[in-house]
């Protein structure tokens, strides 16, 4: 696994160290730039040829250099819907699908990523998506209802009906992300299960369907589609550098 994964920075965020050592990942101080620091195993990949099917265990050790960070942060398994980050990091060859993920996710408060009002809009929590895993071309039949969404009304009834194809569980978790912790992700057929420190936090009946690719970064961008319709993103000013720094990644079959 350690020889597949590969970085991606871009407009001065950097990923420093080494699998054996750890790795940092670097944002600098900047405000009108899409900054990323990524490791991956998929980058190369079509979705059908993602690495990863359960069972499946993720166990890394983790910590942020200051809380309550702008951007998102975060490690764990997706299908890279967007096929180029949350929407800024540049165009790839593949086409948008359905997300299908379970991670380890901090979103700053600018963040709404939940379908959901009863799930953790922001913050930091553990995460399950899942849906049909629909060919990449399905998704040009969306491209005339993309005007709608710029319509408050219209985008209410369009986050409505996602949440009939899109089924998310997910947990707030309360420690200091600015302490070294222990996280593990198991991915089952018929379930994913998330501990923090040894406790188990949280169970889902909901399994993403696979193949997925692990991800691991942090970047200064965010996403907002909150239950009013309003769906807006953008960037976030970063004053000072913040990093996220991994220890002990193992990924292994159950």
């Amino acid at each position: 696994m350690r020889n597949k994964l590969e970085k991606r920075e871009l407009n001065g965020g950097c990923v420093t160290g080494s699998y054996e050592a750890g790795f940092k990942f670097i944002i600098p101080p900047i405000a009108d730039r899409y900054c990323l620091a990524q490791l991956d195993n998929y980058m190369q990949l079509s979705r059908n040829h993602f690495p990863h099917h359960p069972p499946l265990r993720i166990q890394v050790k983790a910590r942020v250099s200051t809380p309550d960070l702008p951007g998102t942060w975060g490690f764990g398994l997706w299908n890279d819907p967007l096929s180029f980050g949350f929407g800024m990091g540049g165009m790839t060859r593949l086409l948008p699908v359905m997300p299908n993920a379970a991670w380890f996710f901090y979103g700053s408060p600018a963040n709404s990523l939940s379908l959901r009002e009863d799930h953790p809009r922001s913050g930091f929590h553990a995460k399950v998506f899942k849906s049909p895993r629909f060919p990449g071309l399905f998704s040009l039949l969306a491209l005339p209802a993309i005007p709608l969404l710029l319509m408050t009304t219209t985008s209410r009834l369009l986050r409505r009906l996602a949440r009939v194809l899109i089924k998310e569980d997910a947990c707030q978790i309360d420690i200091p992300e600015t302490e070294w912790h222990l996280f593990n992700l198991s991915w089952f057929e018929d379930q994913v299960t998330f501990y923090v420190d040894g406790i188990n936090l949280f169970r889902s009946s909901l399994s993403p369907h696979g193949p997925m690719g692990l991800v691991i970064w942090m970047d200064n961008q965010y996403l907002c589609f909150d239950s009013s319709g309003k769906l807006s993103y953008g960037l976030e000013k970063i004053a000072q550098q913040q990093w996220l720094q991994i220890r002990h990644l193992h990924i292994t079959s159950n």
